[in-house]
């Protein structure tokens, strides 16, 4: 558990004196009746502590006095309830295996917490999480506020933990690239298999079947995301999941899945002719895609602004679509017009981590941040022409193509993580029929 209590620590220093953050694993939900949704743990408590129970609530205290106290409430253990639902932990053992000062039963949060939190002068918790945070902390406050004349102080001030959180989780340390490049592996491994699936697929789902069968038996413990197998004129639907409808055999088939590997996401978008030929108005805006996205690719390395890659594939999209005839006019004033976006309309990538979209600010100080080492992105330019758009020759319309890998940054440049895959027409050809 180092790992974690070192990122226990360096948010402890990140913390000024009188300050207790709080942060909380998440609830089971009820899918139907006694059914649940599978648990998973919220990525910043995981990322502290290890620990994937639900209902756990870790406080971390830098006192007044420069003195620090890391406190975990758990779920008790009860042997009934194990019998139905599983191990848990518990408050006796909680201690040693997650290497902090003290445990209590969750039961005793609201009694404990008011012990715990005397003297303190701000609280910090994370502001995305406002609606499960701000109910609580009126009344915990209001309770230490009811001691004030035997002395106890309350917090004057609530604030923002993913402010420094979020910032730490941005830059990844060695042990959590070693987990992100199994994720990025496992993924590989499920991107060829679906590959290889479509040939002879009646329909969506039986290529996301493929798909998961083969991250799972490469050790993923769940999907990332979603996964999104879209056939056809589906592609045009960003997200798009229902995974359901027949295979177009004429086709493209877009398919943007990752595997989770211990808490970290992997994230690919592969596009590929459903029965393994491209035609040629397919293979002609598939070029224009990946000439993008290996541009885009060139640019990352630290001290480049975070918009560079974006505004590299914009121009090389609308280069290309001039080239085809989707679009029409100068290239600069296109750009200026953001006519692209007709065919273009997102980001052309993303922070990657514990989170399929990660944390961390994408401006700093109103300016586009610069790349640093350790930062992970994806790279995924894409072109969609709608099935309906009758502007176009019949021949693009419903082409929906996106291609998308894991970048880190390095030192010297940057790491494609999920190096492996088919990406030019000829190697998918080849790899498909292979």
């Amino acid at each position: 558990m180092q790992p974690f209590a070192d990122n226990r620590r360096r948010l402890l220093e990140r913390l000024p004196p009188g300050s207790a953050a709080l942060v909380f694993s998440g609830r089971e939900q009820f899918r139907n009746r006694d059914v649940d949704y599978p648990f998973r743990a919220h990525s910043d408590f995981w990322y502290l502590t290890g620990f994937a129970e639900p209902e756990a609530l870790l406080v971390l205290i830098h006192h007044a006095d420069g003195e620090r106290h890391q406190h975990v409430f758990v779920c008790p253990r009860d042997p009934k309830a194990e019998i139905w639902t599983g191990r848990r932990l518990g408050v006796e053992a909680a201690p040693e295996v997650l290497g902090v000062d003290g445990a209590d039963a969750i039961d005793d949060r609201d009694e404990k917490l008011g012990e715990l939190l005397r003297g303190i002068e701000s609280l910090w918790v994370s502001f995305s999480d406002a609606g499960e945070w701000f109910p609580q902390l009126s009344p915990l406050i209001g309770r230490l506020k009811r001691h004030v004349r035997d002395g106890v102080s309350a917090p004057v001030a609530v604030r923002d933990l993913d402010a420094v959180l979020h910032e730490m989780r941005l830059i990844k340390q060695p042990w959590e690239l070693a987990h992100m490049r199994k994720a990025a592996r496992i993924s590989v491994l499920g991107h060829q298999a679906a590959m290889r699936r479509a040939l002879t697929a009646a329909a969506e789902r039986e290529v996301e079947t493929a798909l998961w069968c083969a991250m799972a038996e490469a050790g993923a413990e769940r999907p990332a995301f979603n996964p999104i197998v879209a056939s056809g004129a589906n592609a045009c639907v960003l997200h798009y999941t229902e995974n359901g409808a027949p295979i177009d055999s004429a086709g493209l088939l877009l398919v943007d899945a990752g595997a989770e590997k211990h808490f970290y996401a992997g994230d690919i978008t592969t596009t590929f002719p459903a029965r393994g030929r491209f035609s040629p108005p397919q293979r002609e805006l598939y070029e224009v895609v990946l000439a993008a996205q290996r541009a885009a690719i060139k640019t990352v390395a630290p001290g480049v602004g975070w918009n560079v890659p974006h505004e590299t594939a914009v121009r090389v999209l609308t280069e290309g679509l001039v080239a085809l005839g989707l679009l029409q006019g100068e290239v600069d004033s296109l750009i200026e017009q953001k006519a692209y976006e007709r065919f273009y309309m997102h980001k052309t990538g993303h922070w990657l981590g514990l989170d399929v979209h990660d944390v961390g600010a994408y401006r700093v100080e109103g300016q586009w941040r610069a790349l640093e080492p350790g930062m992970v992105m994806t790279v995924e330019p894409g072109l969609y022409v709608a099935p309906d758009d009758d502007s176009v020759p019949a021949c693009w319309r419903g082409i929906g193509i996106r291609i998308e890998d894991d970048v880190l940054v390095t030192e010297a440049g940057h790491e494609v993580l999920t190096a492996g895959l088919p990406r030019t027409p000829e190697e998918i050809e080849a790899f498909m029929h292979g």
